[in-house]
């Protein structure tokens, strides 16, 4: 009876342990996810201002149309063929796609600074962390199933998109206010509904080489909602440059 009752503790212990090990590899690759997010925001920070801290760097990237718009297309690239590729690509080759991404991103993104002042730029980029971090932490925690908010969500995108584009040719600034106010929006609730998606998708995976992969796809998804509501923001209240 005794032995019955160790080898039964000894199974449980053993099977504990086997559940606190996976429940720690879960939350260390969700917290992969916000660290890749992080490193690649930065790299994509230093690489705007490098730029725009060199005019010789800056003149060779925007008075070429060519080399400019021959990195937003780079950029498009990038971000499909990630998608697309992302069961026949290694982990390491998605994640060297997803800072080769965000130090283009970074270099396009260097216009902002000719644009707007430094404080304005600052502004918005705390502002964003503060709402973006409130909102991934309401997404991971809320036991509210966000899937209809990112839903409608996704609608707004597409129809902010539509806008936009028509945008280009009306040149209404009533109009750009708006979709700029209604994007701040949208994004705020994608922040929400992705970091409950990218935690769901996780949480119940096991940890191998996919995973790491579709954790650098969600690092990639909230990389593009904080650049996005970012420019919202800055679009809404930042200060030009005389």
């Amino acid at each position: 009876m005794s032995e019955f009752n160790y080898n039964r503790d000894y199974n449980t212990a053993a099977y504990h342990d086997s559940g606190v090990s996976a429940v720690v590899s879960e939350n260390s690759v969700i917290k992969n996810v916000y660290l890749w997010m992080c490193g690649a925001l930065a790299i994509t920070g230093l690489v705007a201002y490098y730029v725009a801290s060199n005019p010789s760097v800056q003149y060779s990237l925007f008075s070429n149309s060519m080399v400019f718009y021959g990195l937003i297309i780079a950029e498009f690239v990038l971000v499909i063929a990630l998608t697309a590729a992302i069961n026949k690509i290694s982990a390491l080759t998605a994640t060297l796609m997803f800072l080769l991404y965000s130090v283009i991103n970074g270099a396009t993104l260097s216009a902002i600074f000719l644009v707007y002042s430094i404080g304005s730029i600052a502004t918005a980029f705390f502002v964003t962390a503060g709402t973006f971090g409130a909102m991934a932490i309401y997404g991971s925690i809320t036991k509210t199933d966000l899937t209809k908010v990112g839903n409608i969500c996704i609608m707004g995108l597409i129809g902010i998109i539509i806008a936009s584009l028509v945008n280009i040719f009306l040149k209404n600034s009533h109009v750009e206010m708006i979709t700029s106010i209604i994007a701040v929006i949208v994004f705020v609730g994608l922040t929400a509904y992705d970091s409950q998606k990218i935690k769901q998708m996780l949480w119940n995976a096991e940890v191998n080489d996919t995973t790491q992969k579709l954790a650098v796809l969600g690092a990639l998804t909230l990389y593009l909602d904080f650049i996005n509501l970012f420019l919202q923001l800055l679009r809404l209240f930042g200060s030009r440059r005389d």
